[in-house]
């Protein structure tokens, strides 16, 4: 979201109002909202827009149902060993009864009331774990905010584990395009393997878990290259000092030798925009490889929407993409093998299983939100062994 925050002015009424008119279709009652890059590239100036965001997110009419709510803001840019800039929301419905949130410090479950937010004190409340990532994954970028926020919610005798996570990007699309899988793409593997460690360690009990943020995740480049330019000859613009590459220039064998593709650090100018909306894109989901790692411990329903990642911040241009990067589905809600079990269980009582972007006429900044809505049957947790003992609160 940190486009929101660079440019309110423009970008934060049609945000919230595509957010809004998902809420208003699928009527969630237990809705959790995962941010990244709160407070914006330029976070000092921006982080007072911040306040406003949230509290009319709280106070709107169209959350007015929703009358307990948890916020958790990461806006200490001060701390640099700390900052993650994300921002976890969670909202409840006033239907449902009996929510608990898990204490991570006297590991037991609290009953939620109210609605509280936290901003400055995420190192010290116990109802999260936060961690940003060592400097060393990504030694490159001096000042990275990557890292990820976990909570523990219990439901209708349903534990699961809710994970905001930021992983690392591409710098530089030259490097990205050398080898594949590429660098950073191992970076990020390294990252989230981390992650996934660490909530399925050994200091509480295992509970089905989600994980969802912007994790990154790109394309193959080299395929992808190859691909879009079979019939292209490249060629190489080194820096004349350096003798480093710093441009790429794919141009097609005849009609006159036409540009297809140029590629320098962060430039990606393709021709043809097209090949990433057409059909949503599917025919690059081949080139989508770096969740296959994880095939056996995270689960992702089919993608229908385009590559959510990187937009044009032209609030006038809502459906365009930046040329900046290979467009890709950075965004994603991923979960547990137990945890897909409740997704999919629920299924078969009514087809109500959503997995789709937001505002896709419209200009969310360099990102699209993208969603998941399902149900859960209440006890749907029963089977899985101690679950059902996540309520029992002292």
């Amino acid at each position: 979201v940190g486009s929101l925050f660079d440019d309110p002015e423009n970008l934060q009424k049609n945000w919230l109002r595509e957010f809004y008119q998902v809420v208003h279709t699928h009527k969630p009652h237990f809705m959790a909202l995962h941010c990244q890059e709160f407070g914006g590239k330029n976070y000092e100036a921006s982080m007072s827009h911040v306040d406003k965001f949230v509290k009319e997110l709280l106070s709107s009419d169209a959350m007015k149902e929703y009358n307990r709510a948890r916020v958790y803001l990461d806006e200490n840019y001060k701390s640099q060993e700390h900052f993650t800039a994300l921002g976890s929301f969670y909202f409840l419905h006033e239907s449902l009864k009996n929510i608990y949130q898990f204490d991570f410090k006297a590991k037991k479950y609290k009953k939620v009331t109210g609605k509280e937010i936290y901003s400055d004190t995420l190192e010290s409340t116990p109802m999260l774990e936060k961690e940003k990532f060592p400097q060393d994954y990504f030694p490159e970028c001096k000042w990275s905010r990557k890292g990820f926020i976990r909570t523990r919610w219990c439901i209708a005798d349903c534990a699961f584990d809710l994970v905001n996570i930021h992983l690392f990007h591409d710098a530089s699309n030259l490097v990205a395009w050398e080898t594949s899988p590429s660098v950073y793409s191992g970076i990020r593997h390294k990252a989230l393997g981390y992650v996934l460690d660490r909530i399925i360690d050994q200091r509480f009990e295992k509970v089905s878990y989600f994980v969802f943020g912007d994790f990154n995740f790109r394309l193959d480049s080299k395929s992808v290259v190859e691909t879009l330019c079979t019939k292209a000859t490249m060629q190489t613009v080194r820096a004349a000092d350096t003798n480093e590459v710093v441009k790429l220039i794919f141009r097609e064998s005849d009609n006159d030798r036409k540009v297809m593709l140029q590629l320098e650090k962060k430039l990606f100018d393709y021709v043809n925009q097209e090949v990433f909306r057409d059909n949503n894109g599917t025919a690059l989901l081949e080139f989508d490889k770096e969740l296959s790692v994880f095939k056996d411990r995270l689960y992702e329903l089919d993608i229908s929407f385009p590559p959510s990642y990187p937009y044009s911040e032209d609030a006038h241009q809502g459906e365009q993409y930046m040329n900046t990067r290979c467009p890709a589905w950075c965004d994603r809600i991923l979960m547990s093998p137990s945890a897909k079990e409740l997704v999919l269980r629920s299924e078969s009582e009514e087809k109500v299983v959503t997995y789709d972007h937001i505002g896709p006429n419209v200009c969310m900044g360099d990102h699209k939100p993208v969603f998941l809505a399902f149900r859960i049957m209440p006890g749907a947790g029963k089977p899985h062994a101690h679950v059902h003992k996540c309520c029992v609160v002292q």
